[in-house]
């Protein structure tokens, strides 16, 4: 299908959407044929995803970015989540090259050092990991929330992603925590032990920490940066971030 076929359908499946509960959501993405393709970081709005997922048995691959940084509660959590609901979630990994590139230009722990540095290593550990994952994928489904930022404060329901030529269908976009935390109850969903320590939105170890009282959900990613509105690459156009300045990456 075209972009501009894509655009509206993106439209007409936005307003759907809004109408219908998460697992209407879920289910209409997964009816819209192809491979449809859900990344989950484990964090406790993608883990409300994986329940629905898993519960339903919707025709939905489950995949996550191992960046090889995570926390070994979030490992951990990736094989208790795939035997509570009897699926597979697919790791991607970042290639070895690419991270010694990495390492050759600005050291193992550079992303501290500059916002360029933090993004290439996220471009390495993530964004071209996610390229692979979402190979031949015509639907990306996503536990973007508008709550979680600034930067997402518009998240539609459904949106066509140019860079990648697919629909991304963003299912929790209205959500907010409370409402979430009230389905993890209920259903006794597993999460990650971090929630319960202040970490809100997890990411890698050495880039996340605990937010302090009042803080923003997100505040605790890349903590040293100054800006509000900082993500790692996997939702912004990819014309959007710092270069990376080097080919390899």
């Amino acid at each position: 299908m075209n972009m501009i076929n894509l655009s509206t359908e993106a439209q007409t499946l936005n307003e759907q959407m809004a109408g219908l509960d998460l697992a209407g959501r879920l289910a209409l993405a997964a009816s819209l044929g192809g491979r449809v393709v859900f990344t989950t970081s484990l964090g406790i709005e993608d883990q409300v995803i994986t329940h629905v997922i898993g519960t339903h048995r919707f025709d939905i691959d489950v995949v996550t970015l191992e960046t090889g940084r995570l926390f070994a509660e979030t490992v951990q959590l990736i094989a208790d989540t795939e035997s509570r609901y009897g699926i597979e979630i697919r790791r991607f990994y970042p290639e070895k090259a690419d991270i010694d590139a990495y390492a050759a230009q600005y050291g193992l722990n550079g992303f501290y050092d500059s916002v360029e540095a933090r993004h290439a290593c996220c471009g390495v550990r993530k964004v071209k990991p996610l390229a692979r994952a979402l190979t031949g994928a015509s639907v990306w489904v996503t536990g973007l929330r508008r709550g979680q930022s600034g930067n997402r404060a518009d998240t539609p329901f459904v949106e066509y992603d140019a860079e990648r030529n697919l629909l991304k269908v963003n299912a929790l976009a209205d959500w907010d925590i409370d409402k979430i935390n009230a389905l993890v109850a209920d259903e006794a969903v597993p999460i990650n032990p971090l929630h319960a320590r202040g970490y809100p939105s997890i990411g890698c170890e050495p880039c996340t920490r605990a937010i302090k009282p009042g803080e923003p959900e997100r505040a605790g990613r890349w903590w040293w940066e100054n800006d509000e509105k900082r993500e790692c690459g996997l939702h912004v156009p990819e014309a959007a971030l710092p270069s990376l300045n080097s080919s390899e990456l």
